[in-house]
């Protein structure tokens, strides 16, 4: 669990200093809980893939199944491959934009485009930015 911390004056704060007196971890800055995160994420996908491959091998045949395409394997550079994902930075420019304005853009939901946007944000290819925009970053 991540707090920000805010003024001792300001009666608003009370819940978030309540999250840190109990064990939450103060953080200032969405890449403070990014630096957090990306190992366990990296680990449970190393974890997910050696699961995969552990289901054993199809008895007719006595090979490994195909794997099943998805949107998000268990590699960290999944996405790639991914026609949305190209579509998404494309579309993102070089220039910070709102949230909204790529919901217009691309024709997600938010929901969507949060994940999308988070995966490539691990990633070093987009920067949150204050006022919930996002920044694509040099390849």
């Amino acid at each position: 669990m991540f707090a920000l911390p805010g003024s001792i004056h300001n009666p608003l704060a009370h819940g978030c200093h309540r999250l840190i007196r109990d064990g939450a971890r103060l953080v200032e800055s969405p890449a403070e809980i990014i630096e957090t995160l990306v190992p366990a994420a990296r680990m449970l996908g190393g974890e997910l893939a050696a699961r995969l491959q552990a289901q054993g091998t199809d008895k007719a045949t006595g090979q490994a199944p195909e794997p099943v395409p998805s949107k998000h394997s268990g590699s960290p550079r999944g996405w790639q491959g991914d026609p949305e994902y190209q579509r998404l930075l494309a579309l993102l420019g070089h220039e910070s934009v709102t949230m909204d304005e790529l919901v217009r853009r691309t024709g997600q939901s938010a929901a969507a485009l949060s994940s999308m946007l988070l995966m490539l944000e691990l990633e070093g290819r987009v920067e949150g930015l204050a006022g919930n925009r996002y920044q694509r970053l040099p390849d």
